[in-house]
């Protein structure tokens, strides 16, 4: 009986060491080339002995692995600190700009990802390393490795396909891919690397050299990546909000009898005897229909002149009130899949300026939902113009946020 329990026990034991050993040498850096380890110790400005042999170069990586990509906000500047937290939409209490500590414990506040989760996201470079390209430049990188331009070329494809071809193009150039070395921004020129640090907030290396630039944008790319999803994630949220807005302003304007013959039209079953407030919930559950999208009657064909005229322009002002607000989150440095053009920043505060434009602009584009509500009310051509005066109010008022935002950052350049 002793013999079979310490024969569990040993394989017991043995069991859990060979979990240990797959946990402990799961380090994606195990896997790289020792090139690769050689690249990333250089771009990080770690020094390291030549010749060294591989485990003398893994070694060095897993030192310092944690503080570079798992805690790197620790060998930031202010600035960047700055710009970190302008991403997230923090504000930074008046007289401590300049405090390091006081911003770095922000930014330890805000900061979410584990080291495991970093280190998971070098697994697969190629997921996140081209998220920050322009078009042009991926269209670029595809023309450079024989790749054919997919069709019809929108971001989103051009994106598929430098993806998809990445490994295939490493290899044929002879190159590795799990760190990328200087070959993947061949089609860049030394001011487009520029720039792309400018825009983001990262300090250019002094003296600077094609070398360094590169180290410096592909050090940075994964943290670009990032706060550019955090951004187009807040895009998205006011997009949504501003849908909420338009549903909530036109049912404001609308009679029980038009809700709920809007709600017969497009198939929504309303129990007999319904209140207001079971109808508006209905609708509510149904608001894409009521904006537009997949409607089978719309709200032109369904009701009168005037509520259809205000919904309309509300409708129009909301979407050029969006459009500044996404430009001026363009000048914080991040882009969206939907915005084609940026404008480059690399002001400290730019990202709070943005952030701050961006909801004025917002604002602007609900508050013209009231005054809408009211106005499709009124009757025949006075509707009309009254609507078209909110409209043309708020599109002048996001107009003035957005450029608030750029002669701000015009003054930090």
């Amino acid at each position: 009986m002793r013999f079979n329990f310490v024969s569990v026990l040993v394989v017991a034991l043995a069991a859990d060491a060979a979990v240990a050993s797959t946990w402990f040498g799961k380090a994606v850096y195990n896997k790289w080339h020792e090139t690769e380890l050689e690249r990333w110790l250089s771009d990080h400005d770690i020094p390291y002995p030549t010749p060294a042999d591989r485990k003398d170069l893994e070694n060095l990586v897993k030192d310092n692995w944690n503080s570079k990509v798992g805690q790197p906000y620790n060998s930031w500047d202010t600035q960047q600190l700055q710009s970190y937290l302008g991403s997230k939409g923090h504000e930074v209490k008046k007289g401590t700009e300049q405090n390091k500590d006081s911003l770095l414990a922000s930014v330890k506040a805000y900061w979410h990802e584990t080291e495991d989760q970093a280190n998971n996201a070098y697994n697969s470079v190629k997921d996140w390393i081209f998220d920050t390209w322009t078009d042009s430049q991926l269209k670029a990188f595809l023309d450079r490795h024989g790749i054919p331009s997919p069709q019809p070329r929108t971001r989103d494809t051009l994106l598929k396909s430098a993806r998809e071809n990445y490994q295939t193009a490493a290899t044929k150039v002879g190159e590795t891919a799990s760190y990328p070395g200087d070959w993947l921004y061949e089609s860049w020129s030394e001011s487009e690397l520029k720039a792309w640090l400018d825009e983001r907030g990262y300090p250019a290396p002094q003296p600077s050299t094609r070398d360094k630039l590169i180290a410096s944008v592909r050090r940075n790319s994964r943290l670009a990546s990032d706060a550019m999803k955090a951004a187009q994630s807040s895009a998205s949220a006011s997009a949504a909000s501003a849908q909420q807005s338009l549903t909530d302003a036109l049912l404001d304007a609308w009679s029980d009898s038009q809700i709920k013959e809007w709600l017969d039209k497009n198939g929504v079953k309303v129990p007999q005897g319904s209140k207001r407030n079971e109808l508006t919930a209905l609708a509510r559950k149904h608001r894409a229909k009521l904006t537009g999208d997949n409607a089978e009657h719309s709200v032109t064909s369904a009701y009168g002149a005037a509520t259809s005229k205000a919904g309309n322009q509300y409708a129009k002002a909301t979407d050029d009130a969006s459009l500044k607000a996404d430009q001026a989150y363009g000048a914080a440095g991040y882009y969206i899949d939907w915005i084609k053009s940026k404008l480059g920043l690399a002001a400290s505060d730019a990202s709070a300026s943005a952030s701050s434009a961006a909801a004025v602009a917002s604002s602007s584009a609900s508050s013209v939902a009231s005054q809408a509500s009211k106005d499709a009310k009124k009757s025949g051509s006075a509707a009309t113009d009254a609507a078209n005066e909110s409209a043309s109010a708020a599109k002048h008022r996001a107009s003035e946020a957005a450029q608030q935002a750029k002669d701000k950052v015009k003054e930090e350049l």
